[in-house]
């Protein structure tokens, strides 16, 4: 297998592109599609500071690592989960990754800010895991976003996230999430500028390029995923992917060509309130990272009340 560019001897075959590329021209290859996400849907300049949300894993990290090479300014944001071991690993393996680059990497604790871990927040609100995962994550990284006066939060998803994303937003026609589904979501109602960089790139050619810069990251999923909708539908994109090389991007990149025609560009409105309990812009008087809050902090009072 000779490499497409130069054809010396190649590491990595990607159907898709029906091209195979040595260790050099793979990195070029990859840096190429991240600078063409950040072009294409001008993401962030060189005058932005970024929050990197980084949990431990291969896209985050290997996000991190590629934007400091392409000169970025670059903050890394942690969030730790309360998930037991594997909590524990991946801000291991992030504060790793920070100190071996000479990276800043500022580290939140999900269990301090609302008492209580992903698990028992699922169960106290009668939330999936990755529903009350979620909330949580977007108010913290974008209050982490004001305070260390960042203007943008750059994540790691990846082509085969956003595809099978838009699988299943479709399949259940949730328009409210297709309209948002966007690698550049804008700075209004009171939340930092959000995007995703490696929205060209698979999962297999980013856990590659982690492979070839060495870079150690949590390997295994998540185990408040288990069961989670977004991995079935992975894995029925990666069924088709393999029978028809090419569908994710196909799937996905035709649907952000024609996202306007179904949801066209609007200004959103500013939200009415302000939240009474953290001051964050809401459309309802307590922000739903509040209300979760509020109701842990209601069940440890029953709790202490009936012990």
């Amino acid at each position: 297998m000779k490499c497409r560019v130069c054809r010396e001897k190649a590491v990595i075959d990607l159907p898709r592109h029906n091209a195979s590329f040595c260790p050099a021209c793979f990195d070029s290859y990859l840096m190429d599609q991240v600078w063409k996400a950040i072009d294409e849907f001008e993401m962030f300049g060189k005058n932005d500071r970024i929050l990197v949300a980084v949990s431990g894993g291969k896209d985050s990290l290997a996000l991190w690592d590629i934007l400091n090479r392409l000169g970025y300014q670059t903050t890394g944001f942690h969030l730790d989960l309360g998930i037991g071991g594997y909590s524990g690993e991946s801000l291991e393996k992030t504060r790793a990754f920070a100190l071996r680059y000479g990276l800043t990497l500022h580290v939140e604790s999900l269990v301090q800010e609302v008492g209580a871990s992903v698990a028992n927040i699922a169960e106290l609100t009668n939330r999936p895991p990755c529903s009350a995962c979620g909330v949580s994550k977007r108010h913290l990284f974008n209050r982490a976003a004001q305070k260390l006066e960042c203007q943008v939060v750059a994540t790691g998803h990846n082509l085969d996230d956003e595809a099978s994303r838009l699988l299943g937003n479709i399949l259940h026609w949730q328009d409210g999430y297709l309209e948002k589904q966007n690698p550049a979501l804008p700075d209004e109602g009171g939340l930092v500028r959000k995007v995703k960089p490696l929205n060209r790139l698979t999962e297999k050619e980013m856990a590659a390029y982690a492979f070839l810069k060495g870079i150690n990251y949590v390997v295994h999923e998540c185990p408040m995923s288990v069961n989670a909708k977004q991995l079935f539908y992975k894995k029925i994109m990666n069924q088709v992917e393999q029978e028809s090389p090419g569908t994710k991007q196909a799937f996905y990149f035709g649907f952000l060509d024609r996202r306007s025609r179904f949801y066209p560009e609007k200004a959103e409105e500013a939200p009415a309130h302000l939240c009474r309990e953290c001051q964050t812009p809401s459309y309802t008087e307590v922000c739903t990272f509040c209300r979760i809050r509020l109701k842990v902090a209601r069940s440890e009072q029953n709790q202490d009340t009936t012990a």
